[in-house]
C-alpha cells in the first residue's frame, strides 16, 4: 500500500524523492503515527510535501489510496460482524427513562469494558444493556442510547453523547465551488501581495554579510528590515440575521486574513453599511465608531473588502429610515458610495451561491453599486476578487 502511495504521488506530479519516502517509513517504524489515519496523514504530508501549492494534489492522492481506512486510536484489534450492527430496531426513550441509565464511569472504564465485551460476545445482539448491538442501552453499538458510549456502525449522530466514534474516515477531493478551509483561503488571499521591507533592520542579510565580510576581511554582520506584505486591507463584516448561516465561512476568512495581512483593520455592520460600525458585537450600541471617522482615518491606498449575503429589504439599501434596527438619516447606498469613492479598490464577497443571486433584489442593487465587483465566497471567487484588487 505504501509503495502504491509513493507511486501515485509521483504520477500526480508531486516532486517526492525516495529519500523522503524512506524517512516516512522510518517514522512509521518508530510508531510516530500512533496507529491513527489522521496522525499518519499529517506525518506523511510533513515528510513528502515541500511546497504548499502541492497540498491539494497530496490530499487527492491520499484520499484515493487510503479511502475507507479506519482510524483506531486505541490498540484494540477486532472485527465486529456487520450482522451484529444491522439496524433492526431503533430505541426511543422518554427523558425519565434516559435519566435512569447511568454512565459507565469514564474513558478508561469504557475502553476496558469494551475489550471484555469483544472477548465474550459470540453473536449479534439487539436491545439490552450489555452487549455490542443495536436498539439498546449498552454503551457499545448503534441506534440505542447511553449517556457515555462508543458509537459503532451508525451513519450519523442521534443523541450527541458518544465519547468516541468508530466509523470509516473518508477523505474527499476538494471542490473549488465550495467554502474550503482556512488554509485554502490563505492560499487564495496570497494572490494579493506586494512585498516591501519597512521598519527596523532585524533580519540577517546573509548576502550582504558575506559580501562585506569578504571585502573587509573580518566578520561584518549586516541586517535589514523584514520582508512583509505591504498590502493594507479594510474588512467590513455583515453580522447577525441571515449571516448566522454563514458563520463558519466568515470565521475562516477572518482567521486567514489576520494571518496573511500584516496591516488590516476590521469592522462589523448589519445588512447594509450606515453611519456607524463597531468592533465588538456585544458592545455594538455602547462603542460604535462613526463611519466618517473610518473614512478619514485610513487613506485611499487601503483595499476595502465587504463580506455579507447582501440579502435584505430593498428599502434598507435605497431609503432613509429603511434600516430594520434604527432610524438612519441617509440611505445605505449613500454610505456605500462614499466608501467606494474613498477606496476605489473594493470588492464584495457573498457567501450565498452565485446561482441564487438573481432571486434577491437587494443583491442586484449592491452588485450594481460595486460595478459588478461582487464575488462568491468560494476558492474560485476569492481568486477572482484578489485579481480584481491587484489592478
Amino acid at each position: 500500500m505504501f509503495t502504491a502511495f509513493f507511486a501515485e504521488l509521483k504520477d500526480a506530479g508531486l516532486p517526492v524523492t525516495l529519500r523522503e519516502f524512506l524517512t516516512l517509513m522510518e517514522a512509521m517504524e518508530a510508531d510516530l503515527a500512533d496507529k491513527s489515519v489522521e496522525e499518519f496523514y499529517y506525518l506523511s504530508r510533513a515528510a513528502l510535501v515541500k511546497d504548499e501549492r502541492n497540498l491539494d494534489k497530496f490530499d487527492r492522492v491520499f484520499g484515493h489510496v487510503f479511502k475507507g481506512l479506519e482510524a483506531l486510536s486505541e490498540a484494540i484489534e477486532a472485527e465486529i460482524p456487520e450482522e451484529w450492527l444491522r439496524k433492526m430496531a431503533e430505541l426511543h426513550l422518554s427523558e425519565e427513562e434516559r435519566a435512569k441509565i447511568e454512565a459507565l464511569g469514564g474513558w478508561d472504564k469504557l475502553m476496558e469494558t469494551l475489550k471484555e465485551r469483544l472477548k465474550e460476545q459470540q453473536g449479534r445482539h439487539q436491545g439490552g444493556s450489555k452487549w455490542i448491538g443495536t436498539g439498546g442501552t449498552s454503551p457499545f453499538g448503534a441506534y440505542g442510547y447511553n449517556p457515555e458510549g462508543i458509537r459503532i456502525g451508525q451513519d450519523g449522530n442521534r443523541n450527541f453523547r458518544a465519547v468516541k466514534v468508530w466509523d470509516k474516515r473518508e477523505f474527499k477531493d476538494l471542490d473549488d465551488s465550495r467554502e474550503l478551509g482556512t488554509r485554502n483561503i490563505k492560499m487564495a488571499l496570497r494572490r494579493l501581495r506586494r512585498f516591501a521591507r519597512n521598519g527596523a533592520p532585524e533580519e540577517l542579510d546573509l548576502d550582504g554579510t558575506i559580501r562585506e565580510t569578504a571585502r573587509k576581511g573580518w566578520l561584518d554582520l549586516n541586517f535589514r528590515p523584514e520582508r512583509r506584505n505591504a498590502i493594507k486591507v479594510l474588512l467590513f463584516f455583515d453580522v447577525g440575521g441571515s449571516m448566522d448561516w454563514h458563520i463558519q465561512a466568515t470565521e475562516e476568512l477572518f482567521s486567514a486574513a489576520r494571518m496573511e495581512f500584516k496591516t488590516m483593520e476590521y469592522f462589523y455592520f448589519h445588512n447594509c453599511l450606515y453611519e456607524g460600525v463597531w468592533k465588538e458585537n456585544r458592545r455594538r450600541w455602547q462603542e460604535r465608531i462613526d463611519t466618517w471617522d473610518v473614512l478619514h482615518t485610513y487613506p485611499a491606498d487601503y483595499k476595502a473588502i465587504f463580506v455579507g449575503d447582501a440579502s435584505m429589504s430593498p428599502y434598507e439599501v435605497a431609503v432613509p429610515g429603511g434600516s430594520v434596527e434604527h432610524m438612519n438619516e441617509e440611505a445605505g447606498q449613500v454610505w456605500l458610495s462614499r466608501v467606494l469613492d474613498v477606496y476605489p479598490s473594493a470588492v464584495w464577497l457573498n457567501p450565498v451561491p452565485e446561482d441564487n443571486w438573481r432571486y434577491t433584489q437587494s443583491i442586484a442593487m449592491i452588485r450594481q453599486l460595486f460595478s459588478d465587483r461582487m464575488y462568491p465566497l468560494t476558492l474560485d471567487g476569492l481568486d477572482r476578487a484578489m485579481s480584481e484588487l491587484k489592478r
